[in-house]
């Protein structure tokens, strides 16, 4: 009597599998460098249980790809149809069988034929349980690994289960992260699709998943209104914070539009402080802030710098001078106001807007003449944001990077 093959055994119907391997890809992991916080899960697994073997895994379409595998001699992927852990996916689709699947003895199983069990010192005892993904599809496995057939009690069970649900809340904090990268990015603003006259260029690359960094550019009559903040900290926590900001500063910049009165950007400003001055206050935080409104016709440059400290103005002549600014970040004092400066920008000239990350990346993040002179070659602002990228790519940043090139045209 023939025996069916166990790649075909443990096959989902094509419109589950495709919904799961899609949930895979939807976590961003596969191939992705080792972390800590999966590592801490193995090794608690190997220490709790007393087993040499622990991994945690991903179930692609044809391969088990291991994201952390402590004990295991392993180039990072297996084929799929040569894993017990086919069988735990499967299983887990079925309400009749419990998700964990445990074999005390693997040469004494369906599974015996597998090379990783067949081989000298192979692997003889298997536990594995399902992971899922935020949307419910199984996604991957966490597994333990013995060379010699072992039992398990109830408690090891338990300790077991709980282990994996560590490994699978794991999982679904990185889908939630990338979640919100994917957010972030939506969030800044398209490129200008026309503005005569003027070329605009601009970067974010977080230091993490998200970051605290912003920039923001919108047209108003008349104009252009520009905006780079740092809300202090770095991650999530900072990147709430700063679609909090952004949200407020746009609606604060249009209301003083409407007013009818003759607007001025730094009522802007002070008016976003008023309004989340509890909300930074609560949370400890502050931010540091360049907004800027640009009259194209004349090239009027209105700005206010909270706090912000490195917004530079390149000159025709290739001279390059710091905006002076007093003002302090946002959350520092409540009742504090700010006020606007004014400059013109001549043809050929720009003003480069940069936050702390890009000051680390090409000096000592003290002293700002490297940067200055660093920005002073770099008269074309594509020129600029392509060797900053150039530099975040090469080393990784200790903070957000994030750049503004403003240039107007030579006549």
């Amino acid at each position: 009597m023939s025996v069916e093959p166990l790649s075909t055994r443990f096959v989902l119907p094509p419109a589950v599998e495709a919904e799961r391997v899609h949930a895979v890809d939807q976590l961003y992991l596969l191939d992705s460098p080792p972390e800590d916080r999966f590592a801490r899960v193995t090794s608690m697994a190997r220490c709790a249980l007393g087993v040499p073997m622990a991994a945690v895994s991903l179930i692609a379409a044809d391969r088990q790809w291991f994201k952390q595998a402590d004990g295991l001699d392993l180039d990072g992927s297996i084929p799929r149809e040569q894993t017990i852990c086919q069988a735990t996916i499967a299983r887990s689709y079925d309400e009749d069988l419990s998700p964990l699947l445990v074999i005390e003895d693997t040469r004494r199983s369906e599974f015996a034929e597998l090379p990783a069990i067949r081989a000298e010192g192979g692997i003889r005892f298997y536990a594995g349980y399902p992971l899922y993904g935020p949307n419910g599809h199984a996604v991957g496995t966490f597994c333990v690994y013995d060379t010699q057939p072992r039992t398990f009690d109830a408690g090891q069970r338990r300790t077991f289960v709980e282990l994996a649900a560590w490994a699978e809340r794991e999982l679904q904090s990185t889908d939630d992260l990338e979640r919100a990268a994917a957010v972030q990015r939506q969030l800044l603003p398209s490129p200008l699709a026309e503005l005569p006259g003027y070329t605009v260029h601009a970067l974010c690359v977080p230091a993490y998943a998200v970051g605290g960094d912003f920039y923001d550019h919108y047209p108003v009559p008349g104009g252009v209104v520009f905006t780079l903040a740092d809300v202090m900290g770095k991650g999530l926590a900072a990147a709430i914070l700063a679609a909090t900001v952004r949200s407020a500063l746009r609606g604060a910049s249009r209301a003083v539009e409407r007013s009818g009165a003759e607007s001025d950007i730094a009522d802007a400003v002070t008016a976003v402080a008023r309004q989340i001055s509890d909300d930074l206050s609560s949370t400890d935080s502050f931010v540091t802030l360049v907004h800027m409104m640009l009259h194209t016709g004349e090239g009027l440059l209105d700005y206010v710098d909270a706090g912000h400290g490195f917004a530079v103005h390149i000159r025709s002549d290739g001279s390059v001078a710091q905006l002076r600014g007093d003002g302090l970040p946002l959350g520092v004092s409540p009742e504090d106001a700010w006020t606007s400066r004014r400059i013109r920008l001549e043809p050929g000239e720009s003003v480069i807007l940069a936050s702390d990350g890009v000051l680390d990346l090409v000096s000592d993040g003290c002293d700002v003449r490297p940067a200055l002179q660093f920005v002073a070659g770099c008269t074309d602002p594509a020129e600029l944001i392509g060797r900053i990228r150039g530099l975040s790519g090469a080393q990784q940043p200790l903070d957000d990077v994030t750049l503004v090139a403003v240039r107007r045209e030579p006549l």
